[in-house]
């Protein structure tokens, strides 16, 4: 049985406008014994059931397509985490050192060009899980997953297909310098211009969820017509929060749902930030866009905590911590970010003394800390495994982050951070530090791209997991027939 936070009999928050707490807790009560003997699967049947009664009384009742503001998976839900932990920490770490140092080589290089470190210093944990652990490369007997790639975040990638020797130190120096062909790096992921590499271009914004609904149905209709074997294909597409707000990114959700795209997993990279600022500053993204999936009758798991989280929500018998989830606004969590322990106490665990008396035992640094789901592997691998066992039509992925992480002073969940593309030696020094960088003080002041020796224990580890999902990716293959073009006279 999925509990949250005890019983629904404890939660001293439920209240209904004339109904006696008592009587209350009597319907909580046999709820509560519906499901220790009968399970969840019961109780949803129950609570359906009910509705049907509700509405055949003449009851009206407006579906309900919000859950509570916690992750969907539980923790003793949450699968155990197939690979080494540590090692995956060192080659992302590595990989977040190298995708920032080639925005601000190219910006120190060449004042005004651009590029963006904060989206994949969000995303960077999304992106290293399917890495090390889904996205499946095409070979001779796995046709591929198709996997759109926030566009944003193309620094990240190019930082691992360096680390896997697939890009020079001179390509990565060319970041956005395109010319001449084949010399550099385009700026967004584009086929044309890097055809050997980019599957797909997702920028402008909008491009890419609705691309990759079509992909997913394309590929069962191959599959259905008996034109290739295309089952083991998934299609994946890591989108933003403010990217949901193109009128393209959701124009196709209900053909997905429609067709029971269960081929199709779509992450939100939910770092409630878009170009200038909040998101959703008075309102919840996540909580909107749960609405808008489950009504277009997707699968939808948030994951919005981090295991640090875990033994709070834990000890909410009373629900009060779940309750202050739900009740506070975007806008307050970006505020949490940049705020001190102490602030983090006061404001948002000072509402009660019961929330008080959750976090007595930790310290401001620690309650600083306090990690969001979308950075934890073990949060995002659940989530990413569910989605792939789930038969029954397409699933999204709504990931907690926080924009810039990682980034300091510099643009941690900062208004400014989309907009960063410089760092000075101090805040070099503290990103250095803060991922373990290894280089010496004397060295980070000039940004430089590190690669470990092929020997070590990241690049073995980064090596195999590639080799046991078919090589790397992502990876255009041209193999397609040519076609002879008729001769003029012919028409």
């Amino acid at each position: 049985m999925n509990q949250v936070a005890g019983t629904l009999s404890e939660n001293a928050g439920e209240q209904i406008t004339g109904m006696d707490t008592d009587e209350l807790a009597e319907w909580f009560e046999c709820l509560d014994d519906v499901a220790l003997r009968h399970g969840d699967e019961q109780v949803r049947q129950l609570l359906e059931a009910l509705q049907g009664r509700a509405s055949r009384l003449g009851i009206c009742r407006t579906a309900a397509l919000n859950t509570p503001y916690i992750n969907t998976i539980t923790a003793d839900d949450q699968p155990d985490y197939p690979g080494d932990g540590a090692i995956e920490r060192r080659i992302r770490s590595l990989i977040r050192w190298n995708a920032m140092a080639m925005v601000v080589r190219a910006n120190r290089e060449h004042q005004g060009i651009g590029g963006h470190i904060s989206t994949y210093a969000s995303a960077a944990t999304l992106f290293e899980v399917g890495f090390n652990h889904f996205f499946h490369a095409r070979t001779d007997d796995h046709s591929g997953d198709f996997v759109y790639f926030q566009g944003h975040a193309s620094p990240g990638v190019y930082a691992r297909a360096f680390l896997e020797g697939r890009l020079s130190k001179e390509q990565l120096e060319n970041f956005r310098r395109e010319t001449p062909r084949g010399t550099g790096l385009s700026s967004y992921p584009h086929p044309w211009l890097m055809p050997g590499f980019w599957q797909f271009p997702t920028v402008s914004m909008g491009l890419a969820p609705i691309m990759a609904v079509y992909q997913a149905r394309f590929l069962k209709y191959l599959e259905n017509r008996g034109i290739v074997d295309t089952s083991p294909s998934r299609v994946w597409a890591i989108v933003g929060d403010g990217e949901m707000d193109e009128p393209e990114s959701v124009g196709a959700l209900t053909l997905a749902a429609r067709e029971k795209l269960d081929n199709l997993t779509l992450v939100v990279n939910c770092n409630l930030q878009r170009l200038d600022g909040p998101v959703r500053g008075n309102g919840k993204i996540i909580q909107e866009l749960e609405s808008l999936f489950r009504g277009a009758g997707w699968n939808v798991i948030k994951v919005i905590w981090g295991s640090d989280w875990d033994p709070l929500l834990a000890a909410d018998d009373d629900g009060q911590l779940v309750q202050r989830m739900n009740d506070t606004v975007d806008g307050q969590f970006q505020k949490y970010t940049v705020a001190s322990g102490e602030f983090i106490r006061e404001d948002f665990f000072g509402k009660s003394p019961e929330l008080q008396a959750l976090v007595e035992d930790l310290s401001d640094k620690q309650l600083q800390r306090l990690n969001r789901g979308g950075h934890d592997p073990h949060k995002v691998y659940a989530a990413y495994r569910a989605a792939v066992e789930y038969e029954d039509g397409p699933t999204v992925i709504l990931a907690k982050t926080i924009k810039g992480y990682g980034l300091g002073e510099a643009g941690e969940g900062r208004n400014i951070t989309h907009k960063q593309k410089e760092l000075n030696e101090e805040e070099l020094l503290s990103f250095r530090s803060r991922f373990d960088v290894p280089l010496d003080d004397d060295e980070v002041a000039d940004a430089p791209f590190f690669r470990p020796e092929e020997d070590s224990d990241e690049m073995k580890y980064l090596h195999d997991r590639r080799a046991v999902l078919g090589g790397s990716s992502p990876a255009r293959v041209d193999n397609a027939p040519s076609v002879e073009v008729p001769p003029l006279e012919d028409f």
